[in-house]
């Protein structure tokens, strides 16, 4: 008899809970890792998670458990979807504890801080360093990304949704879609894990731009613009780091992006269009609670175009303006005012 493949999902936020939900309805044993005993009680006793998708009912196959070792054990798959600037302290005291064929998922879209890598670079990092971790080119053989469209809620209310699944090693890619296909989840394979990661995380910087549009009263010709020289700026990035310029047009570029700019769900929008109505950051802080991913990652995303020596004129915005205090108006007129370029620039 076969065994049902067991998937340990850390981290019990929004986005960990609806997935862990997609893994379990496409056959998965899923078991999340949260911190908080309370709230993995509540996932086990009631069924739901009360403080990030109350009312939502959980299937049978996800539980919850506080002990990482637990989570860990005999999984076929590694989700990682804490947020991206405790990544690797967290990965360093999970490693160990890993199976040493488990393929690793990153659901995280965000850059770290100070040594600029993408998170699928963190975690071969981490891995290989480990006791039984591997050499760094079988670790990164099974690094897997997910990314798009995917906002939590949506998804936990099982309403039609696609992801990209990408990894170096296209058949553990395929295994990876395998294991969460189903009837409203579609994943599609890709190779270009540079690609992916860069579309998910500055899609956030730009959500940010779009929210800030919002909350200073600006119409939908303002938000496109940005929406499109936000995706130019991306693009731009990613060629100069050697990805695959058609992901941009793809569910980990555009579709990513139209979701995150366009929807009151979005984390980075809201944080954005409380900014463009005059809060200050730390006042936007307290009224979004949830982790806003670009708020930090602006910096590192706006480090990394540096090193490549690539323009991201938005994003240099969003960082004057979330981090340095400059007023969104005095920001925006900055921005319109730059020097006249072609398109293609």
């Amino acid at each position: 008899m076969t065994r049902s493949v067991k998937a340990a999902v850390f981290g019990t936020g929004s986005w960990g809970t609806a997935f862990s939900m997609v893994l379990a309805d496409a056959g998965c044993e899923v078991t999340m890792w949260g911190r908080r005993a309370g709230l993995v009680d509540a996932i086990n006793g009631t069924r739901t998670n009360p403080d990030y998708l109350p009312g939502v009912q959980l299937p049978e196959a996800v539980r919850a458990t506080t002990d990482p070792a637990e989570a860990a054990r005999d999984a076929d798959f590694t989700v990682l979807v804490v947020p991206s600037q405790t990544l690797r302290a967290n990965l360093t005291e999970w490693a160990p504890l890993l199976a040493p064929d488990t393929v690793l998922v990153s659901l995280m879209k965000g850059v770290e801080l100070g040594t600029a890598k993408r998170m699928s670079e963190v975690v071969e990092e981490v891995v290989a360093k480990a006791p039984a971790g591997g050499a760094p080119d079988e670790v990164r053989g099974r690094v897997a990304v997910l990314t798009g469209p995917n906002l939590a809620k949506e998804i936990a209310d099982r309403q039609p949704a696609a992801a990209v699944v990408a990894c170096s090693d296209e058949d553990v890619a395929r295994r990876l879609q395998a294991a969460c296909m189903t009837p409203y989840f579609r994943a599609y394979t890709n190779t270009d894990v540079v690609g992916c990661e860069l579309g998910g995380a500055v899609k956030n910087v730009i959500g940010l731009a779009v929210g800030i549009a919002d909350g200073m009263g600006l119409g939908d010709n303002s938000k496109a613009t940005l929406i499109t020289r936000g995706l130019a700026e991306t693009t731009r990035l990613g060629l100069a780091m050697g990805a695959d310029p058609m992901t941009f047009s793809g569910l980990a570029g555009l579709g990513d992006l139209v979701a995150t700019c366009s929807s009151p769900l979005s984390r980075n929008h809201t944080f954005g269009t409380n900014l463009g109505r005059g809060m200050t950051l730390q006042e936007t802080i307290a009224a979004t609670k949830q982790t806003a991913e670009g708020v930090k990652s602006c910096e590192s995303v706006l480090d990394l175009a540096r090193r490549h020596g690539v323009d991201m004129p938005i994003t240099e915005t969003v960082v004057s303006i979330v981090h340095e205090g400059k007023p969104p108006v005095v920001a925006l007129k900055e921005l319109m005012s730059r020097s006249a370029k072609p398109e293609r620039h």
